[in-house]
């Protein structure tokens, strides 16, 4: 892996702080790097486009937060290239490298040691009265949701085809493994284990208690449509990217062609990251 992007997030001076020390050790050894323009320019180099980035590089290394790290994994799904995250923000479920590790990390992405993971995920579209006018690609979650002032919404919900229930709800969640530990979990969704093939359905404040979360097959087609008649219900993407949504439009969600490859560090232990991160048998 000769050519490296480096895409940080904006506005943090850890970065900065990283890439002085980073991008001189990177070049020695004979690499091409490719940083964004927002860390370029606190480092007086030349940057590159996000767009630039994900044409050129062989792999990418994100210096942020998980919020980076989706953004990151929706644009280069497409062409398969891995990930390598150093978490610089606070949860760290996807960037699970800590900044004491960075090194050890790179070198060992450098020397190809690295595990990599195959994350799922997810592609969605809207379809408005018969034609589809949107389609997204999304690594964590879709998710369905009514405005602060807006009714309890109705969501006709089949898989397969097959008719399933009418959620009467705040919203629903359709999530990937990897988003289970995100806004799923707050709504009480179960955890899965990131490199499962499943989906999860989440309903958020259901009017009806028993309408539990639902775990599926990632093969399932699952098509949801708006029954009610509100302009305050949103289609949202990895919490990053939203869509108004109107009366009779229908969501498709199934399982993308693309999967997002992470690189992970040796002897990873993702009981330990639930463990420090939900604070599991802390008193």
């Amino acid at each position: 892996m000769k050519k490296i992007g480096i895409i940080s997030k904006p506005g943090r001076p850890e970065p900065l702080e990283i890439l002085k020390e980073l991008l001189p050790r990177l070049r020695q050894k004979g690499h091409e790097t490719y940083v964004d323009a927002d860390a370029s320019a606190g480092l007086n180099i030349r940057g590159y486009t996000r767009a630039e980035i994900a044409s050129r590089a062989e792999v990418v290394i994100v210096l942020g937060g998980d919020g980076t790290m989706l953004g990151v994994s929706r644009l280069v799904a497409e062409k398969g290239i891995p990930i390598l995250g150093i978490n610089l923000g606070t949860m760290g479920f996807i960037t699970e490298i800590n900044r004491d590790d960075i090194y050890q990390a790179v070198d060992a992405m450098l020397s190809d040691t690295c595990v990599v993971e195959e994350r799922l995920m997810l592609c969605a579209k809207i379809v408005r009265e018969g034609e589809r006018i949107a389609e997204y690609t999304v690594l964590n979650d879709v998710v369905i949701n009514k405005g602060a002032l807006a009714r309890i919404i109705d969501l006709e919900t089949l898989i397969n085809g097959v008719y399933v229930t009418t959620y009467r709800a705040d919203g629903l969640i359709i999530s990937t493994p990897t988003g289970s530990t995100a806004y799923s979990l707050s709504a009480g969704g179960p955890i899965l284990y990131p490199a499962l093939g499943s989906i999860v359905l989440t309903p958020i404040c259901p009017h009806t208690l028993t309408n539990r979360p639902i775990v599926l097959p990632e093969e399932f087609r699952i098509a949801i449509t708006l029954k009610t008649l509100s302009e305050d219900v949103y289609l949202t993407l990895d919490g990053q990217v939203g869509f108004s949504l109107r009366q009779d439009d229908v969501i498709e969600v199934n399982k993308s062609p693309f999967k997002t490859r992470l690189l992970m560090p040796c002897q990873r232990d993702y009981f330990k990251v639930l463990r420090t991160k939900l604070k599991w048998g802390e008193r």
